[in-house]
């Protein structure tokens, strides 16, 4: 019984310090991250051209732009006449 027991209690054990969170509020050098705008966005390189951070309207604009012609299968997909 002992046999079977200790494993069971060691796998237990490791299982449930597996479910631990680990905080999110704080970032790499241990300062507090302050939420901001979604339309604030990083200011770098690998944002969409046209848009400006910090400007709501170009925010909206690129939201539009991209649910309209990325992810809208409707108009992504070519129009096939109907079978007959």
């Amino acid at each position: 019984m002992s046999k079977l027991l200790t494993p069971l209690v060691v796998a237990a054990t490791l299982a449930m310090a597996a479910c631990g969170e680990k905080p999110q509020a704080i970032d790499h050098s241990g300062v507090a991250k302050r939420d901001v705008k979604a339309s604030q966005g990083a200011q770098n390189a690998f944002v969409a051209p046209g848009w400006t951070a910090g400007d709501d309207t170009s925010w909206q604009t690129q939201l539009r732009t991209r649910a309209q012609q990325g992810q809208n299968e409707y108009s992504r997909a070519a129009a096939v006449p109907a079978a007959k």
